[in-house]
This record gives C-alpha cells, structure tokens and sequence, in this order.
C-alpha cells in the first residue's frame, strides 16, 4: 500500500510541474512586451526618444576634449563688478547689522557692522563688494561714496 500511494504522490508532483512548466510558456508566448526588440529605444540626434535605430551617416564625431564634468569654467564676463554702489535702507547702531539696497537692480544685501570701513547711518551712499555668508551674498568693505 505504501509503494501505491508513493506513486500516487510522485505522479501528482510530476503533473504540479508539467502544468506550471505548461502556464510558463504560455505566459510567454501572450506577453504585452514582445520580446527585446520592442522593448528597445533609441535618441536620435535631436536628443527625442524614438523606436528606430540611428543612421550611422549622421552621426557626428564628438571631441573629448571639449566635455566639462561638473561646474563649467568662469569666464571674464561671468564675473560680476567687484566695487557695488548703493545706499544704506536700514541700520540699526545697537545691534551692529543693516541692509544696504544696490542701485540698479534694487537688491538688497545684509551688512555688519564688522564689514563697515566708515561710520555711516540710513541714507548713507557707500560703495561695498559680496561675499556669500551662510545665509546669503552679505556686503563687505563698505565706504561711503
């Protein structure tokens, strides 16, 4: 009886892995995908998301020299003017800190009392650089004009 019931048992086993085995192939012969041939995409030379692949007659040769990793070089007319011109909105002599307004652009920039090179109160007109501070561009070298 023990050998019967093994049989039993082992041709259940066999038939689990045919009928999985046969759902497998199934499975694979119905996918949406299709294979890897649908699954590929391609740039084209405007830079879009395309199916088909590149010409090879387009392509253009490309100088390593010329890739910048990270921050690109500053040039000359990045450079902001050092010497800023402005005028004194607010200071306040107790608390040693104000905000000077840039002429022009209308800014306003934090100033310390560390940063004055003269004494000046509100309305004052000073010229002063930037430097950035932990909360921003702050004005240092601060003269009156």
């Amino acid at each position: 009886m023990a050998t019967f019931e093994k049989r039993e048992k082992e041709k259940k086993r066999q038939q689990k892995q045919e009928e999985k085995k046969r759902r497998k192939e199934e499975r694979k012969a119905n996918a949406p995908g299709g294979g890897l041939e649908n699954m590929m995409a391609y740039v084209d030379e405007n830079g879009r998301i395309t199916d088909t692949p590149p010409d090879p007659a387009k392509r253009k040769p490309i100088d390593i020299s010329e890739i910048e990793l990270g921050v690109p070089r500053r040039s000359a007319e990045d450079e902001a003017p050092a010497e800023r011109v402005g005028k004194i909105d607010f200071f306040d002599t107790s608390k040693g800190f104000g905000f000077i307004k840039e002429d022009g652009t209308q800014e306003r920039f934090f100033v310390h009392v560390s940063g004055l090179m003269d004494d000046v109160i509100e309305g004052n007109k000073v010229s002063f650089e930037l430097e950035r501070g932990p909360k921003g561009m702050n004005a240092v070298r601060v003269k009156k004009v």
